[in-house]
């Protein structure tokens, strides 16, 4: 496992918060030159600390303003079926995470749709795809906190 220090801490949050910054800006930031910044981020990427930068959209403005929760509980418990269930929720892009859960539930999809009517569509595309014993949803109404940075 990679050990990070203060000052790697300090570029990753500024990145987390703005990736669009450049080398000069994120080393006034956090008290290094550009190459020395440069190196580091460098370093973060090969290890893989750093997996990707991207640029963070408003759904609201792209039509894609409802977000749904859907539970899932699955037909079988075997590795075919996890096969099937992964293949149809990586190629569904309105799928934005598929997490396996404890408890009574088995899986946890957070997917962005545009009205009940888009979500119905997933709905039916995903059943057809995957034999599930149990589907149900939960619709946000109202998004208090909703970040993709990691706690440093």
């Amino acid at each position: 496992m990679w050990k990070i220090d203060d000052l790697d801490r300090k570029i990753l949050h500024q990145l987390q918060r703005d990736a669009s910054l450049g080398l000069e800006e994120i080393g006034t930031r956090v008290g290094l030159s550009r190459n020395a910044c440069w190196r580091r981020i460098k370093t973060m990427e090969e290890a893989g600390i750093i997996r990707a930068r991207v640029t963070l959209l408003d759904a609201a403005k792209l039509n894609l303003g409802l977000t749904v929760f859907i539970q899932v509980r699955a037909a079988k418990h075997d590795a075919q079926w996890l096969e099937t269930f992964a293949r149809a929720t990586r190629a569904l892009p309105e799928i934005q995470g598929v997490y396996r859960m404890t408890g009574d539930l088995d899986y946890l999809i957070r997917a962005r749709v545009a009205d009940m009517a888009d979500y119905d569509r997933l709905y039916q595309t995903l059943v057809a795809r995957v034999p599930m014993r149990d589907v149900s949803a939960s619709f946000v109404m109202e998004e208090i906190k909703d970040t993709t940075a990691l706690p440093l």
